[in-house]
């Protein structure tokens, strides 16, 4: 890692419904918007077949802004590979000391 990161917000999975999630199709989840949580907390719940690693899926995570997301993924433990986030945003998964950490590149 050469870059500062910054706290973006945390996951955490959930098998409940929550209030106001949307389908994200391509990852078989349903996710709440963190950005509208005063918490920055984003609640992912999992449809069986889900191709996300069991990390993801079990274990809540810890996303981070990062100015070089190519950088820090240098000699990381990838779980998933660069991908679209939305409109601006690059995102993927590393594991750090057991923990999945997203990384999240906003286009500037």
């Amino acid at each position: 890692m050469n870059t500062m990161r910054k706290i973006n917000h945390f996951g955490v999975p959930t098998t409940t419904p929550q209030p106001g999630e949307v389908y994200a199709e391509g990852l078989k989840v349903w996710l709440t918007n963190f950005n509208e949580s005063p918490n920055k907390i984003e609640y992912l719940r999992f449809e069986e077949g889900s191709w996300m690693p069991e990390l993801i899926q079990k274990v809540a995570h810890i996303a981070y802004e990062v100015d070089d997301l190519e950088a820090e993924l240098k000699g990381a433990k990838v779980l998933v590979e660069p991908m679209p986030g939305g409109e601006n945003l690059t995102i993927a998964f590393i594991e750090e000391e057991g923990i999945a950490l997203e990384l999240m590149q906003f286009d500037k």
